[in-house]
């Protein structure tokens, strides 16, 4: 089971409440597109015993944040979790003062621009914008990407202390299994463009026919890292594209919103 701490910061035992983190790991058991998950689902992804996905399957449904349907014996995100999503999304005074900016580049470069964020060992869009103009790909908000295979989390683990990303490298390639060795390749090659170009890429990692680049900065307000990223469609927006025009535009971006590293 992963959590949302930080590596830096040593676990107290004493404070730490087993039953909330696995009540929290149900929640995110949650895959971009579904909408339906039943216990089994549940016991695959978290790896808890069965006994216990039950019970916190109830009690996350009596407090609204899981919804039964009887019918299929699947259990559906309920409206405590949106209400909790809107909450993180209006606090956020940079994503109000990002949003203009990011739908003026999407224009300029006919991609998708996106804000995220870190949750657990994944990257959380706060938001997406599309270009109108052209064929662009682009994730809803909500939706989760590795740290190993996105530009995004590649530039997040490129702007945290040596001994955090050294903990957070290793726990994503323990999770990655048997291709974590090459992933994580993959992502440390990128780490030391960051230190060059202050960028990292992602050029078909995602997906086959998705380039993206992104940049980290320092939300002004309570300085946590969040990351913009520019993606598109490989075919048509070649490493070239990423590299000699939407990069630079990116970086100026991000310099705008807050702190560069």
């Amino acid at each position: 089971m992963t959590t949302a701490s930080t590596p830096s910061d040593p676990l107290d035992d004493r404070k730490f409440v087993v039953a909330l983190a696995r009540g929290l790991e149900l929640l995110r058991a949650f895959r971009p597109g579904e909408s339906m998950l039943g216990n089994r689902d549940f016991v695959e992804r978290t790896g808890l015993p069965k006994a216990t996905v039950n019970r916190l399957a109830y009690t996350l449904t009596v407090l609204g944040y899981l919804r039964l349907d009887e019918s299929v014996g699947k259990y559906a995100l309920d409206a405590g979790v949106l209400s909790l999503g809107f909450a993180l999304l209006s606090g956020t005074d940079t994503l109000e003062l990002a949003r203009p900016h990011m739908r003026a580049f999407a224009r300029e470069v006919g991609a998708a621009v996106s804000l995220g964020c870190r949750d657990g060992l994944d990257m959380i869009y706060l938001d997406t914008i599309r270009s109108e103009t052209a064929l662009t790909l682009g994730l809803a908000s909500g939706s989760r990407l590795s740290m190993l295979t996105s530009s995004m989390g590649r530039a997040y683990l490129a702007v945290q202390p040596p001994d955090v990303r050294a903990a957070l490298l290793a726990e994503l390639g323990k999770a990655a299994g048997r291709e974590g060795a090459a992933m994580l390749a993959d992502t440390q090659r990128e780490i030391d463009t960051f230190m060059r170009e202050g960028c990292c890429y992602s050029f078909r990692d995602w997906h086959d026919d998705v380039n993206a680049v992104a940049v980290p900065f320092r939300e002004p307000r309570d300085g946590r890292w969040l990351v913009l990223s520019c993606s598109g469609p490989a075919s048509s927006m070649g490493e070239a594209v990423f590299r000699d025009t939407v990069a630079p535009r990116l970086k100026s971006l991000a310099r705008r919103l807050g702190d560069t590293a």
